[in-house]
């Protein structure tokens, strides 16, 4: 992997590489943004392609996250891995193994949650191969509307992201219950058939179950990937602007403004994703202002710093309407708050509510569930960009940026966010949008109205 000017105590953070030695493919969209703006060159459309960032199955977000759970995972004593809880079912410290059992690869099996055609789900089937480990994945047919929605709902059940997580050698089981974010609150954890499970795994078969909760987002060190991928989007930027200045009309010093991916589209379901990439963002602003202190010694001496962007806007489009946006809101802050704790910021000085925006227009008629808006978003980016979308999240965050870009929404935006930095409402000078693509694809084999 590329260096990473990761600075102390996040550098010192134990990781487990699951992903390439590069950095995932970031590229324009050049077809989409010229169907979106015909007659406009100011606003450039990219994809970031975190489908292509590890060589294990199903690649896509989750593995950014699992990296920094597997030396826990393997840690002879463990932090976490407990079961939380219900209705959350977080991450707690892990209970001591019984005393007939020894802490080893054999013992140590992954337990995890999500929805029938979850993506986690299957990526941690897939660490649980990598790792030599056991994996029981449960899965929750009523979570959302797929299984409901779907014309064939036996096939749904056993095509997609159940069929390839079991071609990987994890233990399937289907529960008639919903996974947390449509539980009652009420739950008691004895009737928790999670608590159930796990707890027979420890006392009848001999084994050591590590919880990873849904989206491994409840656990403490879920949003440390997503911090760092934050560092991994500068380090493209600056690539990106280095080639910009080695172009044959290189913008003269006083043009000279730094490449930045201004907007930043990402998926928001379980929220770390959203939480992680906010807390990096905000370290690297703090980094870049101690960096490049703009002072009147400075301005005096004509040592101008490139004209002045706004930070990045990072918005998460929300892929459920399950909960109100109020909830997803505390709890993306609640994520970015325990990220940023660990990686050197103050929690609650440098993260702020202000810092979470989220885009709730485009949940769709539920979770998992292909509707025509959905579908037709898949078949445009397919179709003007050859790339392929999957109708849980990715679908969805491409049809929000696709419906900001092209009514003049994030324009308007832009022209606002220009203004509060001092600068005069005008033309957009080249605004950079990037879409982070989190993956999804195996599961469309259970959609078989995508066509």
């Amino acid at each position: 992997m590329p260096h990473l000017n990761l600075p102390p105590p996040f550098a010192q953070i134990p990781r487990h590489p699951l992903l390439y030695p590069h950095h995932s493919p970031i590229h324009p969209l050049p077809a989409l943004t010229k169907h979106l703006l015909p007659t406009h060159n100011k606003i450039t459309l990219h994809a970031k392609r975190e489908d292509q960032a590890s060589p294990l199955a199903s690649a896509g977000n989750k593995y950014r996250k699992l990296e920094y759970l597997v030396p826990d995972i393997l840690s002879p004593t463990p932090q976490y891995g407990g079961l939380g809880p219900s209705p959350e079912r977080g991450s707690a410290p892990p209970p001591p193994p019984p005393s007939s059992t020894t802490r080893t690869k054999k013992t140590t099996t992954l337990v995890t949650e999500g929805a029938l055609q979850s993506n986690h789900t299957v990526q941690v089937a897939a660490l649980a191969n990598h790792l030599r480990l056991d994996a029981v994945l449960l899965l929750h047919k009523t979570t959302g509307g797929g299984w409901r929605a779907a014309p064939d709902p036996r096939a749904f059940a056993r095509s997609g992201n159940v069929q390839i997580a079991g071609l990987l050698g994890a233990e399937i089981r289907l529960l008639e219950s919903a996974n947390n974010e449509d539980e009652d609150a009420s739950t008691a954890d004895d009737d928790d058939p999670i608590a159930a499970i796990i707890h027979t795994l420890r006392t009848q078969h001999g084994k050591i179950p590590y919880w990873i909760p849904s989206g491994a987002s409840l656990h403490p060190l879920g949003g440390l990937g997503y911090a760092r991928c934050a560092f991994e989007i500068a380090a493209q930027e600056e690539e990106q602007e280095e080639e910009s200045q080695n172009a044959p009309n290189p913008q003269t010093s006083s043009q000279k403004s730094q490449f930045r991916y201004d907007y930043i589209f990402v998926a928001c379901g379980s929220g770390s994703t959203l939480g992680g990439l906010i807390a990096g963002f905000k370290l690297l602003e703090k980094m870049e202002i101690a960096k490049h202190p703009q002072t009147t010694a400075t301005a005096a001496a004509g040592q101008q710093r490139p004209r002045p962007r706004p930070p990045r806007k990072i918005i998460g489009v929300l892929t459920s309407p399950t909960s109100p946006k109020a909830y997803h809101e505390a709890r993306v802050l609640r994520f970015a708050r325990q990220a940023a704790g660990r990686i050197g910021l103050d929690p609650q000085r440098d993260v702020t509510a202000d810092d979470v925006t989220l885009e709730d227009r485009f949940v769709g008629a539920g979770y998992g569930v292909l509707d025509p808006e959905t579908k037709h978003t898949i078949n445009m980016m397919a179709r003007t960009e050859a790339v392929v979308l999957d109708p849980v999240y990715t679908a969805k965050v491409a049809r929000a940026m696709m419906h900001w870009v092209g009514t003049g929404e994030l324009e308007e935006d832009w022209r606002r966010r220009m203004t509060d930095t001092g600068k005069t409402a005008e033309e957009p000078d080249s605004v950079n949008v990037l879409f982070i693509h989190t993956g999804g694809q195996s599961a469309l084999s259970a959609y078989a109205d995508v066509e």
